[in-house]
């Protein structure tokens, strides 16, 4: 919807294009919605309301979860989220809405036991140097979100993937995932790693040691007397399994280019959170990715708007002054607070319809409380597209 501008007079007009939210929703040349923004902003809420209301308009819906926040899961009545899409009971509507969060590890060991023979699978999954890059290794959580999001694509069974990125500028790591992916296995690290595996015995161990040093008596030290077979069992298997997986990722990148994918910045009208939003905006461009908007969330209105900050402030002092009217003159002056909190939102909102001012926005208001089920993820897919 256009963005509200009641009790701002004094403030210049600066009216963005409309977000209409239903139209992309409803297009089915949309098959994946991409969520970002900084953290705290509601990003999650907004991917299942949106999921929800895609689903109810007819639409066959996963939304994909890279936050580790629990709430998608209370907010959908479902125990818990995994790997695996959950049906979400209670959609009212022809369509279906299904929930997954993104288990990096398992998604890591999916790709192994796609890409690899069953008894070199069993091998590498068992391997401790794996276990540990698998689970903190830098990067791996963005890299196994392009591994999911190219997977639920590539099956063909959702019309509409709605993925909500991890919070901060981390949303859009994963966009780097392919090229640091890449760099990785061609870097100088994997290179010394395959070269005492293809040496073998003795000169191994000297290689080895020429290579890293300290690092290497280090990690002999945590991961025993296998270390060094622990490595030739993982670098050998390494082009098969990772050399497919960054193909793919190169895939998935060109898909999110593609007119079939509309990214959603969600931000709060405060400071922090709409520099952000500038900054996702940008990055956006420069990657060419296509965006369909800016979401800002949590919008502060006031049923009087015609009655100023500064009106109300007077008269809350006037009131105090002559005695017997605290009650009005509190509701006075919480009116004042009110109209300065929305006051600043706008001038934020300005700023950024200023830096950008072909960027489609939608507003929605702030609740009186947090959603937690069904209804209120309605609720905010009506604000969304209101």
């Amino acid at each position: 919807m256009t963005p509200r501008h009641s009790g701002h007079s004094d403030l210049p007009r600066r009216v963005s294009p409309a977000l209409d939210m239903d139209a992309v929703l409803d297009d089915p040349s949309i098959r994946i919605v991409v969520c970002c923004g900084s953290g705290g902003v509601g990003k999650t809420t907004t991917a299942a309301a949106l999921g929800l209301r895609a689903a109810e308009r007819g639409r066959r819906v996963v939304v994909l979860t890279v936050d580790p926040a629990r709430r998608l899961a209370q907010s959908m009545g479902l125990t818990e989220l995994d790997n695996t899409p959950r049906p979400v009971i209670g959609v009212d509507g022809r369509g279906e809405l299904h929930a997954m969060m993104l288990d990096m590890k398992r998604t890591f060991d999916e790709i192994i036991e796609a890409h690899a023979d069953p008894m070199r699978a069993r091998q590498i999954l068992e391997n401790p140097f794996y276990q540990s890059l698998s689970s903190s290794f830098s990067g791996t959580q963005e890299y196994m979100a392009m591994e999911k999001l190219g997977q639920l694509r590539r099956t063909g069974d959702w019309d509409l993937i709605i993925v909500d990125t991890p919070p901060s500028r981390s949303a859009l790591d994963f966009l780097d995932a392919p090229d640091r992916l890449g760099r990785f296995l061609d870097g100088r690290l994997i290179r010394i790693l395959m070269a005492p595996a293809k040496a073998g015995g003795r000169s191994a161990f000297k290689l080895l040691n020429a290579g890293f040093g300290l690092v290497a008596g280090a990690m002999t030290k945590i991961l025993g007397a296998q270390f060094l077979k622990d490595i030739q069992t993982f670098v050998g298997a390494l082009d098969a399994v990772f050399g497919g997986f960054r193909q793919r990722a190169e895939q998935t990148y060109k898909l999110l280019q593609a007119p079939g994918t509309a990214f959603v910045v969600v931000a709060a009208p405060e400071r922090d959170a709409m520099r952000e939003a500038s900054y996702f905006v940008e990055r956006l461009a420069e990657e060419g990715m296509p965006l369909a908007g800016l979401v800002i969330n949590r919008v502060h209105a006031s049923p009087a708007p015609a009655l100023s900050a500064a009106r109300s402030a007077a008269a809350a002092e006037d009131l105090e002054a002559r005695g017997g009217h605290e009650l009005t003159a509190a509701v006075l002056r919480l009116h004042a607070g009110r109209m300065q909190l929305a006051a600043r939102e706008h001038r934020e909102q300005e700023h950024f319809a200023s830096a950008h001012p072909t960027v489609p926005i939608t507003q929605v208001l702030a609740m009186p409380e947090d959603v937690h089920d069904l209804d209120g993820l309605r609720r905010i897919g009506e604000l969304l597209t209101a």
